[in-house]
């Protein structure tokens, strides 16, 4: 399986960029991981509606040239499907056993996706409804990605 995590902006802080690069080396038994970053927009404090629905476009519109037609696209989203851990597991399975050997994940900038890029997307996902920084969002994803490859390999995990 070919994983593309395709993200809004460059991870600055050494413990984040640490964090991504263990669960990257862990994940690398598993499957072809490929993390895209696209630049970000800078955003004024109190920006308009107008002015962030700009920058989401912008943004939208980077992250959309890396988007592979043939791929399951899964935008991370805070209105998308919650599951848990096995669920989430499943999931990736049900991809695998119909042939599908390439997704790709979606995470937004800190005004969050594109409307159109959530649309062209086959499904979406959340992690809670709570709000997570998008550069964190990076990690936990990781972190969610190699627990759902040693659950459905009947690898122990800590629960």
């Amino acid at each position: 399986m070919k994983i593309d995590i395709l993200a809004v902006g460059k991870i600055k802080e050494p413990y984040l960029r640490d964090a991504i690069a263990e669960y990257s080396k862990r994940l690398s038994g598993y499957v072809r991981l490929n993390i895209i970053e696209v630049k970000d927009e800078k955003t004024s404090e109190g920006a308009s509606s107008h002015e962030n629905d700009l920058v989401r476009s912008a943004e939208g519109v980077r992250l959309l040239k890396h988007v592979d037609d043939s791929a399951v696209l899964i935008p991370l989203c805070i209105d998308g499907k919650e599951m848990s851990s096995e669920e989430f597991s499943g999931l990736i399975a049900s991809y695998e056993n119909k042939g599908c050997s390439h997704l790709q994940f979606v995470i937004g900038g800190s005004l969050g996706l594109d409307d159109a890029l959530v649309q062209k997307g086959d499904m979406k996902l959340s992690f809670s409804r709570m709000t997570f920084p998008h550069m964190l969002m990076r990690v936990i994803l990781l972190e969610q990605l190699f627990r759902a490859y040693r659950i459905k390999c009947g690898e122990p995990y800590h629960k």
